[in-house]
């Protein structure tokens, strides 16, 4: 270990005013360089410290209900998120800024870095969202009595083809970890395969789907119709389903669209399509129903995930451009089958799950789209399978949350409440 942390400083040395001329042409900084590098300001962290680590955007959102749990359940706990990337950053700011006693970036993997990234933040337990491995940091974790977990750990096919070829490292880094946990049984194997300890190596299941369903019932007229619900759509894809929607009421007549733009300043364009595709349209906030209209735009601001228990299915939006995704679970949850676009990088490893059924489908472009439509309105057996998939998905993956709950228990007794 001691030949590979002078490596990995020497190599950083040498690489760091590259890398920093580099981004610097590209008129991009080493965001939260200092921090990486370990000089970390944080607040009085007197006491238990648990540090959570998502690395991005997916990452951070799949902690967001063990974080709020954990701050409810051991409000005396200090909370500690990292990230290591500035996207990760603003979305960690934005959901745990009043919830976390410190957010900040992730260390840069070599001694010194870490070192005084460990002096500042002096954490208790530290879990680490899905499979980052650094080496420097789980042997310094270890050397100093940090419990250090992977939770809703997972490694896709192609990088553990190149892990293997490391197995014999990787089973000496792992040796430093207190605990791994997966998001399935296949990447619990690949594991074990590179060498985790099978006593501490276990199944917890996926994260991203501990979500409740929200008890709410809407009437928007919709009795006697079956609705298509297209949330979170950004500006190029609003005119794409309006457009399949058209051609697909040709044939089905009792169909209706609820479009929610993801931005409400896309209402009016959304109305404007409307009018030039000839569908009648009315308004949610004004109390517009389906027996008057064609198509009911979503113009109110917190309704979009309790409004997916009306749909029939639901197209999730930001997956014709380069925005990648937003989550398809709000109507999964609900047993409704879901169809997205081919960006989904935000949410890869849900629409992969969802895909490996028919629970969701991802789409390359419109006409893929209004066939895959099609087939949910015309085979009814296909639909039903579908959404009994939706439900089977979710049954398979429950239990994540919980999971971890009961391993901070087990950790940390005597700081928890009763809730």
């Amino acid at each position: 270990m001691l030949i590979f942390k002078i490596l990995s400083t020497l190599i950083f040395v040498a690489i760091l005013p590259f890398v920093y001329i580099v981004r610097a042409i590209q008129g991009k900084f080493l965001d939260g360089w200092k921090e990486k590098l370990g000089a970390v300001n944080p607040p009085d962290l007197d006491g238990e410290v648990v540090m959570f680590h998502g690395v991005s955007v997916g990452e951070i959102i799949a902690l967001e209900n063990l974080i709020k749990k954990t701050k409810e359940r051991y409000p005396n706990v200090k909370i500690v998120v990292t990230t290591g990337t500035q996207t990760g950053q603003n979305i960690a700011h934005k959901k745990y800024g009043e919830i976390a006693d410190f957010v900040t970036y992730f260390p840069f993997d070599i001694p010194f870095s870490v070192g005084k990234f460990l002096d500042k933040i002096r954490p208790n337990i530290v879990f680490i969202a899905e499979t980052e491995i650094w080496p420097n940091f789980a042997n310094l974790c270890y050397s100093r009595g940090i419990k250090l977990f992977i939770i809703n750990g997972r490694i896709s096919d192609s990088t553990f083809k190149s892990y293997k070829i490391a197995r014999v490292f990787f089973k000496f880094i792992f040796s430093f970890y207190t605990g791994i946990f997966t998001q399935s049984e296949i990447d619990n194997q690949k594991m074990l395969y590179l060498g985790a300890n099978p006593e501490t190596t276990k199944v917890m299941g996926n994260l991203k789907f501990d979500i409740k369903k929200i008890d709410s019932s809407f009437d928007l007229g919709q009795k006697g119709f079956r609705v298509i619900l297209a949330g979170s759509t950004h500006h190029e894809e609003n005119d794409l389903i309006l457009n399949t929607f058209k051609s697909l009421k040709n044939k089905f007549k009792d169909i209706k669209l609820l479009i929610a733009p993801r931005h409400l300043n896309r209402v009016e364009q959304i109305a404007q399509l409307a009018k030039e595709h000839k569908l009648t349209f009315g308004y949610r906030s004004k109390g517009d129903g389906f027996t008057e209209y064609d198509v009911i735009i979503l113009d109110t601001l917190g309704e979009l995930s309790k409004i997916y228990t009306i749909c029939h299915f639901a197209f999730i939006g930001g997956s014709f451009n380069k925005t990648g995704g937003h989550n398809p679970l709000e109507a999964a949850v609900y047993a409704k089958p879901t169809i997205t676009g081919p960006s989904v990088h935000n949410f890869r490893d849900i629409y992969g799950l969802l895909s490996r059924s028919n629970a969701g489908k991802i789409v390359k472009n419109q006409i893929e789209l209004q066939a895959y439509m099609e087939r949910l309105l015309g085979d009814n057996e296909f639909y039903n399978k579908a959404c009994t998939d939706c439900k089977t998905v979710f049954e398979n993956q429950k239990g994540a949350l919980e999971f971890v709950i009961n391993l901070l228990d087990s950790l940390i007794p005597t700081e928890k409440t009763d809730s």
